[in-house]
Order: structure tokens, then C-alpha cells, then sequence
């Protein structure tokens, strides 16, 4: 099978993030032609003069259209698109110039309906947001389910790096109209109608994530609250390790009311985990800000996954 690859890229008041994307696709290695869609999703800052600057440099189409959400908008991407294989990107991500190489080179030695990469720190970005990338990729936190090949069984592409063939697309239809989870909820009917995904591990992006605490707390609080309603739709994809989160908050709290009765062992395995992560972080880094930091964006994760699971359990009962 020949691949002709059609990138979507929904943008939402961003102009910033879409001009540093397009530079970034502009330094492909990928010697075949690929297409890039622009999606501006009802934004009130546009970006089509930056995307214009960018026609004569690849081979571009941009819509504008109603506020739907990003799921709609990369449907809509989809249905525009002249290729048969769909790349997804976020619109604060920065693509390395291998990545089309390696996706091309992944799917034929192995082709897959869909797969999904991983994502990294890139030298530009704050201390916050490579301690971001710390906590949401390490195995320490997260079980490395989104940065390591060795962690995955059968991978959940995410939409902020995720590939679709245009057959899987038309049998699926694409995104749900779900706000949270709709690209789990994708690959979750993607394995109902017998298409497999696979992780790529070389095809990873640079993902900005968050900027502040703040946000990070509120994007985790979301995660966890989207869980219980994929849970529900999909009683067999549950998972004991969902509760993992709010069992740490849980035993956080327990541990510092051990510590007001001088009972230190509780609270003496919550330092000891943390100086792992702190040296773990630091290895990864070099940068002892980073990992300094990465204790506290790994707390907020934890935190923010823990209570927004606890209300999506509440609100779906």
C-alpha cells in the first residue's frame, strides 16, 4: 500500500503555536509529498495570514469554521483531506524532521490501521513544562505507558500525535463529540471493528503541555474526570490502576496525620519516592530546577487525577 499522508492540525487561538508547527513540518526529511490541513475552530484570533506565509513552502489548505471542539474539527480535517492516511497533531507541538521518515518506515515493516507516538521535552521549552513531560511520561508516575515501548501492551494513541487510516476513519466516523477521553474513546471503537493500533516509539513530538501549575492541575483534574463516563461506556476496559491516583492522595493525607502523632514510616516512603523522582528527573534533564520542579508537577498530577476521578465517579452515579 502506497501512504499518502494528510496532516490535521486543529487550531484554537493560537497563532503563535500554528507558525512554530508549520516551521517545524517545513524541515521534513520525508522525501514524498504530504498535504497539511489547518482547521481554525471559530477562533477570535485567526491565524491565516501565518498560515498563508507558509503556501509557497508546503502544500496547504485552511478552513475556518464554527466553534465545535477539536474532536469535530479534526473530523472535518479528515473529510477535507485528499490523503489516505491522517496524522493528528496538536497545535502546540513541534514535529522533529524524522518523523515522517520513521512513521513511513514503521507502517511498512508493520502496517496498523492507527498508531500513536510518544511525546518529549524540547530544549526551547519552560522548566515547567519539561517537569510536565517528566510526570506524564516516567514510568515512575505513570508506568511509561506514554513514552515507552516497553510499557505498552496494546497502546491508546492520543490525539495530540496520532496516526489514522482514511478506511478506519470512514468505518468509525472519526471523533465522538466527547470533550474529554474522545481520543481513547476512538481507539476503543477502533478495536471494536478489528483495527489494530501499535506505538511508534520513534515517531514522538515535542508537546508544549501546560505553562503553570494551574493549568496542568485543571488538564489532570479533567483526565480523571473523563475516566468513570469511559469506564461506563466501556465496562471492560476498567482497570484497578485508575484508582492508583486517588489511593495516592489518599494515603498523602493519611501519611501527614501519621507524622502529627510522631508516627514518621508513612510519611518516610513519601520522601523516599520523591528523592527517586528527584534523581531519576535529574538524570533525564541535567537540569536540577527541572527535577526539583518535577516533584511538585508530579504532586499536582497525582493531586489533580485523584479528585477529578473521585467527582467523575460521583457525577456518573
Amino acid at each position: 500500500m502506497v501512504l499518502k499522508f494528510s496532516i490535521i492540525i486543529p487550531v484554537y487561538n493560537r497563532p503563535q503555536e500554528i507558525e512554530e508547527l508549520l516551521f517545524s513540518l517545513t524541515k521534513q526529511t520525508y522525501s514524498k509529498t504530504f498535504e497539511v490541513i489547518v482547521v481554525e475552530d471559530g477562533s477570535e484570533t485567526i491565524s491565516k495570514e501565518i498560515v498563508d506565509n507558509y503556501s509557497d513552502k508546503l502544500d496547504l489548505k485552511y478552513f475556518l469554521k464554527q466553534n465545535s471542539g477539536a474532536g469535530t474539527s479534526r473530523n472535518f480535517g479528515m473529510q477535507k483531506a485528499s490523503g489516505n492516511y491522517f496524522i493528528i497533531f496538536d497545535s502546540d507541538c513541534l514535529i522533529p524532521p524524522q518523523y515522517l521518515v520513521e512513521v513511513d518506515n514503521a507502517l511498512t515493516r508493520n502496517y496498523s490501521d492507527a498508531y500513536g507516538g510518544a511525546d518529549a521535552a524540547h530544549d526551547s521549552f519552560t522548566v515547567i513544562q519539561k517537569a510536565i513531560n517528566y510526570s506524564m511520561t516516567s514510568f515512575l508516575t505513570t508506568g511509561g505507558i506514554r513514552g515507552s515501548k516497553k510499557a505498552v501492551d496494546k497502546f491508546q494513541p492520543r490525539s495530540f500525535n496520532l496516526g489514522i487510516s482514511k478506511k478506519a476513519f470512514e468505518v468509525t466516523q472519526g471523533f465522538s463529540k466527547m470533550k474529554i477521553g474522545e481520543d481513547i474513546d476512538l481507539t476503543y471503537r477502533l478495536w471494536e471493528n478489528n483495527f489494530e493500533t501499535q506505538f511508534i516509539e520513534n515517531a514522538f513530538v515535542y508537546h508544549k503541555r501546560r505553562s503553570t501549575f494551574k493549568q496542568f492541575f485543571k488538564q489532570t483534574f479533567a483526565f480523571g474526570k473523563g475516566r468513570p463516563f469511559l469506564n461506563k461506556k466501556y465496562p471492560d476496559t476498567a482497570k484497578i490502576t485508575y484508582w492508583f491516583p486517588t489511593l495516592f492522595v489518599l494515603s498523602f493525607f493519611i501519611s501527614i496525620l501519621f507524622l502529627l502523632i510522631d508516627v514518621k514510616l508513612f510519611a518516610l516512603l513519601f520522601v523516599f519516592y520523591f528523592l527517586i523522582l528527584l534523581l531519576d528527573s535529574l538524570q533525564k534533564s541535567k537540569n536540577i530546577l527541572v527535577a526539583i520542579t518535577s516533584i511538585v508537577t508530579t504532586l499536582i498530577q497525582f493531586f489533580g487525577y485523584g479528585f477529578g476521578f473521585l467527582k467523575g465517579m460521583f457525577l456518573k452515579n
